[in-house]
């Protein structure tokens, strides 16, 4: 199959308190983007089993998934052992994701939320997502795109206000803060796929530059949040409703809004031929 032209519709499935739940334990700006991506989830093919690609604390499995999933990977040991604590995963691999320690066709997902883009050489990564996949198995994964640069609000100030330089050094900051490597396009990212023998079948925009706005201004302002992570363990100290009512006042438009036809991030759905 070819891959396709335009972006499609996610089918969207809104949790309640989803984004209420994410407010009360992560930074109002985190919350905000893993809310959004975690109800993606809900509309695509999930078969089991399913590895975790870059599994972190493993706030995003307990998040986005109902049960368990069976492995998750990741390259530093800090994170795995939170998530061993969150018992969201059967197993947990400390390992690179260049090299992945599982047998040929092992698993009939790979999920991988906001990892790649941290990856300096990506094309080994997809090779061995290619390589361990069932045929017919499915690889959802999200990344920053192009607009993210375009849509920080800061440096469209500057651009505005003829200070091109200062812009693009400001840009160049959040890449570093955001430990971002690059931000390819969907065309791009349909031909790394299909050189490892996948096939991309559905990819959308999300996060509007109002949404993206908020993730921008949320990095300063949730540094109180780094402080209690580091002192408590947790990034809220008094994560009750009445806390949090003004933020998820303000955060929670950004959170309902349609997706819009561009967007700061991309989602894509690939898949093995095969079955």
């Amino acid at each position: 199959m070819a891959m396709m032209s335009h972006p499609s519709e996610p089918i969207v499935e809104k949790q309640l308190d989803g984004f209420r739940r994410q407010l009360r334990e992560l930074p109002a700006f985190r919350a905000l983007l893993r809310a959004v991506e975690a109800d993606f989830y809900r509309g695509l093919p999930l078969p089991q089993p399913i590895l975790d690609l870059g599994c972190g604390d493993g706030h995003f499995a307990e998040a986005a998934f109902d049960s368990r999933l069976h492995m998750g990977l990741d390259p530093w040991w800090g994170p795995l052992r939170e998530a061993g604590g969150r018992q969201r995963h059967r197993w947990l691999t400390n390992a690179d994701a260049g090299a992945m320690p599982f047998a040929s066709a092992s698993y009939a997902t790979i999920v991988s939320n906001s990892v790649l883009e941290h990856i300096p050489d990506v094309d080994p990564v997809l090779r061995e997502v290619s390589r361990v996949l069932v045929p017919g198995g499915w690889f959802h994964f999200c990344v920053p795109g192009p607009n993210f640069r375009a849509f920080l609000s800061v440096a469209r100030f500057l651009d505005l206000v003829r200070l091109g330089g200062l812009a693009e050094s400001y840009r160049r900051l959040f890449d570093r803060i955001s430990r971002h490597r690059y931000y390819l396009t969907p065309e791009a990212w349909g031909g790394r796929l299909a050189r490892v023998g996948l096939e991309l079948e559905r990819w959308w925009p999300y996060f509007s530059p109002g949404a993206l706005t908020a993730l921008e201004w949320g990095h300063p302002l949730g540094l109180p949040s780094v402080v209690a992570r580091q002192l408590t363990g947790r990034w809220l100290i008094v994560p009750t409703r009445w806390n949090l009512w003004f933020t998820e006042l303000l955060l929670r438009r950004f959170y309902e809004e349609p997706s819009p036809d561009v967007g700061a991030y991309l989602f894509f759905s690939a898949r093995k031929p095969g079955l």
